[in-house]
């Protein structure tokens, strides 16, 4: 299936805006913050409630109809650097509409401030915040994008090594999930990804991890053993750095007994979905997951 001549413009106009590489920390939070603008406007009948969990900040997406009895968990990317509320409801909001779910979005906290575990304990404590609002662990439904799916893999890891219940499915949208950037894709898809370069990666991992701390199966989750992991879908670009990434986490999955789907699509990039109603790709993306879930949940 070729992509749209939205994509394509969207895909061109990306490419000049990430083409300067190489900022200072702050510098790719305001980026990020600034690109977060551009957005259709969102629906006025869909819900956007800000509050905190235990002091950090959150937001809760409900779309009108919304299924009352689940919601999604979205930790969002960022590399653990960078990332926030204001910069992922462009990808939230329409996930949202597009799922029929209630999405909580908290803002974990981000390195070099605030290294490992930080960002893993924030994720533990929203999703246990949900269990003390009444839904059962298999109601919850975890996902990330890039960073925050690494994050989401590695928070289910915690919850079932600590012997608690897990949730009922985990989505990830092309996650970073190897932060030793070793794999093959970082060398073979150099020239057809648009967003990442591995250098900025391995900065960022020492800053979240440090140099010694990278393969540790909490930081990458390629290393984890996912031994009675709840079902688990992926979704990544052919032309992207973290390619290998997914298809590692495939593997790792298939090998432990886990239900796992792995879809790749040609000719985006590195978490499309976050531009939201821009290209329509993003509902066709929504709508696999969408399906996912509902070939596992039947009520």
């Amino acid at each position: 299936m070729s992509i749209s001549l939205r994509t394509r413009f969207w895909r061109s106009a990306i490419r000049r805006v990430f083409k300067e590489s190489g900022l200072s920390i702050p510098a790719e939070r305001l980026r990020s913050n600034k690109n977060s603008r551009f957005h259709v406007p969102f629906p006025k009948n869909i819900g956007i409630e800000a509050f905190d969990i235990d002091g950090m900040p959150a937001v809760s997406i409900r779309p009108p109809e919304a299924l009352e009895r689940r919601v999604i968990l979205h930790l969002h990317g960022g590399g653990y650097v960078t990332g926030s509320i204001a910069a992922y409801l462009m990808l939230c909001v329409p996930m949202s509409r597009a799922m029929g779910m209630r999405i909580v979005l908290p803002e974990y906290r981000l390195a070099p401030e605030h290294v490992f575990p930080a960002a893993l304990d924030d994720g533990l404590k929203a999703f246990r915040w949900l269990r003390t609002q009444g839904y059962e662990a298999s109601d919850i439904i975890l996902s990330g994008d890039s960073a925050g799916g690494g994050l989401c893999l590695a928070t289910v890891l915690a919850l079932r090594d600590a012997g608690e219940a897990l949730p009922g499915a985990v989505l990830c949208l092309s996650p970073w999930a190897d932060l030793t950037n070793a794999s093959d894709s970082h060398a073979s898809n150099a020239s057809t990804e648009i967003l990442l370069k591995t250098e900025m990666l391995d900065l960022w991992a020492r800053h979240y991890a440090g140099d010694d701390g990278l393969s540790n199966p909490l930081v990458s989750p390629v290393f984890a053993d996912f031994k009675d992991f709840p079902a688990l879908f992926i979704q990544v670009a052919s032309g992207e750095v973290l390619l290998d990434d997914s298809l590692a986490l495939q593997k790792a999955a298939l090998l432990a007994g886990v239900d796992v789907e792995l879809r790749i699509w040609d000719d985006l990039w590195h978490v499309w979905p976050v531009l939201g109603d821009l290209i329509p790709e993003s509902r066709l993306a929504f709508n696999e997951m969408k399906r996912f879930l509902g070939e596992r949940f039947k009520n």
